[in-house]
């Protein structure tokens, strides 16, 4: 079975956000929130990188592991989703979380801050409203997975850095951009990312 993952493409995100545009305007997110951001590394200087950053529907999703009342868990599909009627907002799942992605969607104190908001891969949502309903998109948003399309957000990317669909296919088309770029070996790996070698 397919699972569906998001990538970056690193070296063609060109930072325009288009990709939190269309999410913004497909879901009606409210505002202050963003299910989907652009962060750029290195802003100004040589090797300056960005990338589109949301929920990455983890294989063994960190929020959904400590959510004391289990609102957050993953379909068959491997979409990390998110049930609003479960949720209390306590907050742990935005902690756990190393993309930062479950948001709060209001600012105050504890308890006041609502229950927490995150990307749904545009599957709708994660709640007993029926797929579709206008009661599953003011809840959360568009379901266009149930139309057989992909996130919206990965639609508007005009360089198609941000890649979504099953992560196997994904990782195929990566590969053959790495190959093309003529990164060999390494693209990936401590040297890569730290510019160090590793002592053993």
């Amino acid at each position: 079975m397919a699972r569906m993952k998001f990538l970056c493409d690193a070296d063609r995100c060109i930072d325009c956000n288009a990709c939190v545009t269309a999410c913004k305007n497909e879901n009606e997110v409210p505002w202050g929130i963003n299910r989907r951001r652009v962060v750029t590394i290195n802003d100004g200087k040589p090797g300056e990188r960005s990338v589109s950053m949301a929920c990455m529907h983890c294989t063994d999703a960190p929020c959904a592991s400590v959510c004391p009342v289990k609102c957050i868990y993953p379909t068959e599909d491997g979409i990390v989703l998110h049930d609003k009627d479960l949720c209390i907002g306590c907050g742990y799942c935005f902690y756990a979380c190393p993309f930062g992605a479950p948001q709060y969607p209001q600012v105050g104190n504890f308890g006041s801050r609502g229950k927490m908001d995150k990307c749904t891969y545009c599957a709708g949502g994660g709640g007993p409203e029926a797929p579709g309903s206008a009661e599953e998109y003011a809840k959360y948003g568009s379901n266009r997975f149930g139309e057989g399309k992909l996130p919206l957000c990965a639609e508007m990317c005009s360089t198609k850095s941000l890649l979504a669909g099953d992560g196997d296919i994904i990782a195929q088309i990566y590969e053959e951009r790495v190959e093309k770029r003529g990164y060999g070996s390494g693209a990936w790996g401590w040297t890569t990312a730290y510019h160090e070698d590793v002592k053993s």
